[in-house]
């Protein structure tokens, strides 16, 4: 748990730290529509150079975010068994009752793996260059114009904002009570699968009373500080969309250009 990069801000002074956080936020979500476009080896491949050319950007080592993806590997690769093991049609070439499996299913596999991993890496890429409050005032910026229609944009980008930072806390405090319950003789690894979930008990009770403490805690500290949601909230940090904002987004237009033109 405490390897998790998902949701942590690593600070520095990257092309990639200083865009505006509603262009990150838009060529996220841009990334994530797209990325079903690729269905094909070549428009993978322009999504991956695309990916690691991003990566490269952010000054961050790529090993930095190939550690934070191993404790999500088992849950990508139990997806890309069954899209390999279901997945009908294609050359067999091993078929067992309601199992097969065929080149068409090992491509599929293959191509579901490559999109997990590409919107896990962009999805990182996110929240290590931006800050929890950065995402804040993001989606409220973006989301304003539907405050025509009375949606609660404020409440909407808070959330998002508190949620985001609860990500490693909780990955912090799951961490400390495994430690607490290894020293008291838990092996979280022993047994078999059943016994090792049965293991996972006695951190969820205390996860959860923790979990209710902090949020508690965190109400009364907003609430302490007046904190209203109906009124009107003035901005001390200020958002500045630049040239270098418009061009990442023509890049994206570029890249669905390239998947629309070269898939299959």
């Amino acid at each position: 748990m405490g390897k998790m990069i998902i949701g942590r801000y690593l600070p520095g002074n990257s092309i990639i730290h200083q865009l505006d956080p509603r262009c990150k936020f838009i060529a996220t979500f841009i990334f994530v529509a797209i990325v079903f476009l690729a269905n094909n080896w070549l428009t993978y491949l322009i999504l991956s150079i695309f990916v690691l050319v991003a990566v490269a950007f952010s000054q961050v080592s790529l090993g930095f975010f190939i550690r934070g993806i191993r404790p999500m590997i088992f849950l990508i690769l139990f997806t890309v068994a069954l899209q390999v093991l279901f997945t009908p049609g294609g050359q067999p070439f091993w078929q067992w009752w309601i199992f097969s499996l065929s080149n068409l299913s090992i491509k599929n596999g293959i191509f579901i793996f490559m999109r997990f991993l590409l919107i896990i890496l962009i999805s990182t890429l996110l929240t290590i260059t931006t800050t929890p409050l950065q995402m804040s005032d993001a989606v409220g910026a973006i989301l304003k114009p539907l405050k025509v229609v009375h949606f609660p944009v404020e409440e909407v980008a808070l959330m998002l904002s508190i949620a985001l930072q609860f990500i490693p806390l909780l990955s912090d405090e799951t961490t400390k009570i495994m430690n607490a319950q290894r020293a008291r003789g838990v092996d979280f690894g022993d047994g078999n699968l059943f016994q090792q979930l049965k293991a996972i008990v006695p951190i969820l009770i205390p996860l959860f009373v923790s979990s209710f403490n902090i949020a508690y805690d965190l109400s009364i500290a907003m609430e302490s500080r007046g904190y209203q949601s109906s009124s009107h909230r003035s901005k001390y940090r200020q958002l500045h969309w630049q040239g270098a904002d418009s061009l990442v987004i023509l890049l994206f237009i570029v890249l669905t250009i390239l998947l629309i033109i070269f898939r299959s």
